[in-house]
């Protein structure tokens, strides 16, 4: 009787292993997941930031140096 149950405890026991394996696994996972996330959502998103209020500062002189009164956009 008490055999068995050292048996089941030593059974117990590594299941419980493979069982921290698989969850360190799986917020491995997880971590890197966000990471990349994080480095192809937020980072150009930061940079649009800084870009389109550049962009909106030339769109003005652009446009004047185009001669638009020729198309029929009325400009």
């Amino acid at each position: 009787m008490e055999q068995e149950l050292i048996d089941k405890f030593a059974a117990q026991d590594r299941k419980l292993d493979a069982i921290f394996k698989s969850a360190e696994s799986t917020r491995k996972i997880f971590k890197w997941t966000i990471i990349i996330t994080i480095a192809t959502i937020v980072i150009p998103l930061i940079g649009l930031a800084f870009a389109i209020p550049v962009l909106l500062q030339t769109l003005p002189t652009t446009l004047s140096g185009i001669n638009l009164s020729g198309t029929g956009l009325g400009f």
